[in-house]
């Protein structure tokens, strides 16, 4: 549907008037090229030390958006994918044909200019323009320049619009880019494989997610949009296509939305053999410290308002442990699930009566302990029943090899000590679809061909996810997610 709202119908005809009287006089609104020699923030850079009021012989071509113009079109400041140039419009130096042309100009057409590179005298370098291009003829108007989009939603609706009119919205997205870019170079620095993995699945698995439901046609067969692709990334191992393997990759959960929530999602993966959960521990602090670094200068950033420091090594403790120290209650005193359940209600916790040890530690953790880790920290040993996929710890069967990663109250990282025993994995599965007979809609289904890649053998190996969405926000200091991401899932309007 268009967005656009009716009060700009006037503006638009008047612009559809202007492209008529333009292709009157010969003009063709849209063509199809023009050869760009120069961008605004290369220009700045060569012509730094261009002393004020200094015309050189040397000719560029630029290309951008109109987003002002003064005095008639004398002066048009030009904005290009870097940055702002001034064109300077003026009849010593333009030809006399293009002056019709200029006066049909409104803010927001897209423009060539070709001409010589010169200083003003009050400072602003610019191009004394000898040609004039109309390269895409605009037919709505721009925001109001100095209030730009106040309405927050049509920011994300109309990225397009949000991303013309915002200098921060294009450098966060662009971080964006650097940060993934940043991430796939170390990690290939490391000796990892980039591979990839199926977005449609048969069998929903690696998380404990609601998945979205599609149906192939030619097959007459229901599938769903991966919600990750960790079993896929073990098979992998499995087949020894690599010691060491990673996937930059999108994800679907049919859930909630929020600050920190979006229904589609970017998640690295990775798996290296012959390491366990400790590796991971590092490795994410060189992913993230080294990321910090590359984007943002330093690892010693604020998070909406919060000082944070990335830098290695972080906190490593114990989710029984950080449990204990927040509200007294040491879960791994209590031997019996029913003891459990009495600790967690009694700090005011609610719990079904079929909540087992493993859930109410963690049911404890997540509502008393998450939102005082604002410095990096590894929660260590999660809890057997919400960790299907794991090795069992070393020296306590109750528990896993497992860890999140907190900052800010919020988790970042996810990594396994990889279950590799075929024998165990399948029990966890058919525990899990126990529970999904309960009742629980996120517990992971049986994949019995995992299983049986898991019976050819996998090597001992560790695995690692980092949501990227909120590793940009973390490096941005975006307090939403839909401003990290250049279309977030909204609601329609109307």
């Amino acid at each position: 549907m268009n967005d656009t709202p009716d009060v700009d119908n006037q503006f638009r005809a008047a612009r559809l008037d202007k492209l008529a009287a333009l292709r009157r006089l010969g003009i063709e609104p849209y063509p199809y090229e023009f050869p760009v020699t120069a961008k605004a923030a290369a220009l700045d850079t060569a012509y730094a030390a261009l002393a004020a009021g200094t015309v050189t012989d040397d000719v560029v071509a630029v290309a951008g958006r109109v987003r002002a113009m003064r005095n008639n079109g004398m002066f048009i400041d030009l904005h290009d994918a870097t940055g702002k140039i001034q064109i300077f419009s003026h009849k010593d130096f333009l030809d006399a044909a293009h002056f019709p042309l200029l006066k049909l100009l409104d803010l927001g057409d897209i423009i060539g200019v070709e001409g010589k590179v010169r200083r003003t005298p009050r400072g602003e370098l610019s191009v004394n323009a000898a040609r004039i291009t109309l390269l895409t003829k605009s037919l709505l108007p721009l925001p109001e320049k100095y209030h730009g989009l106040a309405d927050i939603e049509t920011r994300y609706r109309q990225r397009y619009l949000d991303l013309i009119m915002s200098a921060e919205s294009r450098e966060t997205l662009r971080d964006r880019s650097r940060i993934i870019a940043s991430i796939r170079h170390l990690l290939m620095a490391r000796g990892f494989l980039e591979v990839e993995t199926p977005m449609l699945q048969a069998i929903p698995g690696g998380a404990a997610a609601k998945p979205f439901i599609t149906h192939h046609n030619t097959l007459d067969l229901d599938l769903y949009l991966r919600i990750s692709p960790e079993l896929y990334l073990k098979r992998l191992l499995v087949g020894g296509l690599g010691d060491r393997v990673f996937e930059i990759n999108r994800n679907f959960r049919n859930e909630g939305i929020s600050p920190r929530h979006n229904p589609e999602f970017t998640l690295l993966e990775l798996y290296q053999a012959y390491v366990d959960y400790f590796a991971m521990m590092e490795m994410t602090e060189h992913l993230v410290a080294e990321t910090a670094l590359e984007v943002r200068g330093t690892t010693r950033i604020t998070y909406q308002g919060q000082a944070i420091d990335l830098t290695p090594p972080w906190r490593r403790a114990t989710m029984a442990d950080l449990v204990r120290e927040v509200t007294g209650v040491d879960f791994r005193a209590i031997d019996n699930d029913a003891d459990a359940r009495r600790a967690a209600r009694g700090i005011g916790l609610e719990l079904p009566d079929s909540a087992q040890w493993g859930h109410a530690l963690y049911t404890a953790f997540e509502a008393r302990v998450e939102a005082t880790l604002i410095q990096p920290t590894h929660v260590m040993d999660f809890p057997r029943e919400v960790s299907p996929l794991t090795k069992v710890h070393r020296t306590d069967p109750r528990l896993t090899e497992r860890f999140e990663t907190f900052i800010h109250g919020g988790e970042y990282a996810n990594a396994y000590s990889e279950l590799n025993d075929p024998v165990d994995q399948l029990a966890r599965f058919e525990a899990q679809m126990q529970a999904r007979e309960l009742g629980d809609e996120e517990a992971q289904r049986l994949d019995t061909d995992f299983v049986t890649a898991l019976e050819y053998g996998m090597p001992p190996a560790g695995g690692l996810g980092i949501g990227i969405d909120r590793l940009v926000m973390l490096l941005t200091d975006s307090a939403s997610i839909r401003d990290v991401i250049a279309f977030p899932t909204l609601r329609p309007r109307g």
